[in-house]
């Protein structure tokens, strides 16, 4: 187990001996209530609003022990309050069965509770499958919506999930997505839309998975889907569940997995819109938030669960399975992480790599027991399914499996990448980075026993008051020198796009085993994002993705999507994000040269602004023949054209490595006639009888042209698509 592959982490045995006991005995206690594990997650079988397939009746269920009263009310008892009386059990759920279609599909539903205080309020139920505001009045509150399409006589009832689940690729090229924000125009987009229009871009552009963000209803558009109100509903402002099921349907036909951001480390404070709603002051053990100040997350201004509580681990366990049943989706990415694994949840903490910071009193053991249950689910109900963990502290074990004393993450967020890019592009003249520093941050990893998603920049940097990598390298002048005329632009136009093409490279080839990348960030998308709110006049015009840009003849960042396009070709026909084998080379920080072997592939950049290196010699790991598969000097890519792409090179020995003369430690070398000033170039070795003659492409720069190509032809069928409209 973990205390074995790690020697750090045996002066915690006892702490971990402490966790697993509590993880075994509440485990224990759960399949002695229950049955097993997978069957306690089905709470909402029982809870929230059920139908008996024999008999049609309909019962609503609430677990709520502080209520003095409860009556359900909507409109198919004309909000009567005390016409649908409920009914108190030992144990604190309410309950009431009505008639069959005693309520209709997509009528208005909430109960009323009497409050310890006598206080009289109208909550939307826990466990709602769908909820939404009138749409007639603004900053209305939010009502639950009764949904049961199997007794609707609507065309547009989904009939069921047709597509096969895709297959698990050999790493993950994920692309993180906000449904609402996807349209170009300014405007909320829709399921439907985003189905249609995004995912085939999605698909074009080599992602094999997507992140949807916002899917969980939040009342606050503006919060990113973090602030959830209602947990088990899908967000209405981009439709309804069913259509939510043809988005999820579509993309498997596609061949791209779906991932779920999902948000169980914090919960909006809205009482009249959501989950708060449940909180009458009332003891921890009733209650679904932890009390007093530790039930609150002073930065986030939100609630926060209280994990030990019996009911709490139902309704959150139920709702993964939730997702993963109705909804058909294939893991996700849990937001937060930090903030449930320590009690102070990363708050002003620099974490340092001690562990004592990760396996001491300040760890929230009912948290982290948690997480190993909803580890020990998602995998017993889905083998395959994906579950990616958010943290920044950097705790050990976090991706290793339960069974091996871990809590049971496949992967973490590489989340200081991000912020070596920006604290290199605000701090420092790119002919200042130290390559040693990348490399150290890159590689600063538990590579071989965790594994980890690699990425650049996500829809943190996007926000309003951030910026963009895009928009750090060429700030203002993207207003002004995006237009293509054939040549490398400015300065500052070369520089930044030279360089946008570049760390992604460095990131997806050394920073991890998967990739991620936010929405429009693959194209460079210009300015940033800010939610409709008073204070931009509820506008929505930095609330959309501009792939229009991208698309156009005439602009340069379709020069930035090209290479992203051979980025993933270059992963998909080689695996290199999967091969373990990774090794650095060479660090040249006077020459401000990296060259490292990420399977059999041999990356060389240049971070010089402007040296090129002429016979410039790079070890190889194996004897053998190279040729240039990818670079992004390249005139496709808007490039000065400068690398030699004919040309095979022949290895030459370097003696044993480590000895006397050896050069880098390596085998063999090739000397490479020019390594051009901010490039990146990618050499594939040769197998016998590949590109034996000059001026043909080796199979992987074939298969990267193929992918370049054929999205090249889309984007082309796009203009002309729109030409029409604009003509019509």
């Amino acid at each position: 187990g973990l205390l074995s592959t790690d020697p750090a982490t045996v002066p915690f045995r006892g702490h971990f001996e402490y966790r697993w006991k509590v993880y075994t005995d509440l485990r224990k206690t759960i399949q002695e209530t229950a049955g097993s594990l997978t069957q306690f997650a089905c709470g909402y079988q029982q809870l929230g609003f059920t139908k008996d397939e024999e008999t049609g009746r309909i019962t609503y269920r609430e677990w709520l022990p502080p209520a003095q009263s409860m009556s359900l009310v909507g409109d198919f008892n004309n909000w009567n309050e005390g016409a649908t009386p409920m009914s108190r059990d030992a144990f604190g759920t309410w309950e009431v069965t009505l008639p069959p279609e005693a309520i209709p599909h997509r009528s208005k539903v909430k109960f009323c509770a009497l409050t310890p205080d006598g206080s009289k309020v109208y909550r939307v139920p826990a466990w709602i499958r769908w909820s939404c505001p009138d749409l007639g009045k603004f900053g209305s509150t939010y009502d639950g919506i009764y949904w049961d399409p199997a007794s609707s006589t609507d065309d547009l009832c989904f009939k069921g999930f047709t597509a096969p689940r895709p297959e698990m690729p050999q790493s993950l090229r994920i692309y993180e997505a906000h449904v609402g924000m996807s349209s170009i125009e300014p405007k909320c987009n829709s399921y439907l839309e985003f189905a249609k229009d995004v995912l085939p871009r999605i698909k074009e552009s080599g992602y094999n998975c997507i992140q949807l963000m916002a899917i969980m209803e939040h009342s606050y558009y503006g919060s990113f889907g973090y602030h959830v109100t209602s947990p088990f509903a899908v967000s209405s402002r981009s439709g309804t569940p069913d259509e939510f099921k043809a988005l999820v349907d579509e993309a498997h036909r596609m061949g791209l997995l779906v991932l779920i951001d999902l948000v169980h480390s914090h919960v909006s404070n809205n009482a009249d819109d959501g989950l708060n709603g449940m909180d009458f002051g009332q003891a921890e053990s009733d209650s679904y938030f932890m009390t007093g100040d530790r039930g609150y997350h002073r930065l986030w201004d939100s609630r926060l669960y209280c994990y030990k509580n019996y009911e709490v681990l139902r309704y959150l366990l139920s709702n993964l399975r939730w997702w993963l049943e109705e909804y058909n989706c294939d893991g996700f990415r849990f937001d937060g992480v930090t903030s449930m694994l320590y009690h102070h949840h990363g708050l002003y903490m620099s974490f340092t790599g001690n562990y004592e910071e990760y396996f001491s009193m300040q760890t929230d053991v009912d948290a982290v027991v948690y997480l190993m249950l909803a580890s020990e689910l998602v995998k017993s109900l889905r083998p395959n399914a994906i579950m990616i963990a958010e943290d920044v502290s950097g705790m050990p074990g976090l991706c290793v499996p339960v069974a091996e004393g871990g809590i049971g993450f496949d992967y973490r967020l590489a989340m200081s990448l991000p912020d070596l890019w920006i604290s290199l592009l605000k701090e420092a003249k790119d002919e200042h980075w130290g390559m040693n520093h990348i490399i150290s941050r890159m590689c600063n990893r538990r590579r071989g026993v965790e594994k980890t998603i690699a990425y650049a920049e996500c829809h943190d940097q996007s926000i309003v008051g951030d910026k963009t990598i895009a928009f750090w390298l060429m700030d203002a002048e993207m207003y002004t020198g995006m237009g293509d005329d054939g040549t490398q632009g400015t300065v500052a136009i070369e520089r930044g796009m030279s360089l946008h093409m570049i760390i992604r490279a460095i990131t997806m080839g050394l920073g991890g085993e998967g990739y991620l990348n936010f929405m429009g960030n693959e194209f460079g998308h210009p300015e940033w994002v800010d939610f409709p709110r008073e204070g931009n006049s509820w506008s929505s015009a930095h609330c959309r993705r501009r792939f229009d840009l991208a698309d156009s003849g005439l602009l340069r960042y379709r020069f930035l999507l090209k290479w992203d396009v051979a980025l993933h070709a270059l992963e998909e026909s080689t695996g290199f994000a999967s091969d373990e084998h990774l090794l650095v080379s060479s660090q040249h920080e006077e020459d401000k040269v990296i060259v490292f072997e990420r399977g059999e592939l041999i990356f060389v950049i240049n971070l010089h602004p402007c040296n090129d290196y002429m016979d410039y010699k790079v070890g190889v790991r194996e004897h053998g023949r190279y040729k240039v598969c990818l670079d992004s000097d390249a005139y496709d890519f808007r490039g000065r054209g400068r690398t030699v792409h004919d040309w095979v090179y022949f290895s030459a020995p370097e003696g044993v490595p480590g000895g006397p003369g050896n050069f880098n430690d390596r085998m063999a070398s090739i000397t490479l006639k020019v390594v051009p000033a901010r490039s990146c170039t990618v050499y594939e070795k040769l197998l016998e009888g590949h590109a034996q003659q000059t001026g043909m492409d080796t199979p992987v720069a074939q298969a990267i042209r193929h992918a370049v190509d054929a999205h090249e032809a889309s984007a082309e069928e796009r203009r002309e698509m729109a030409d029409r409209v604009q003509g019509a």
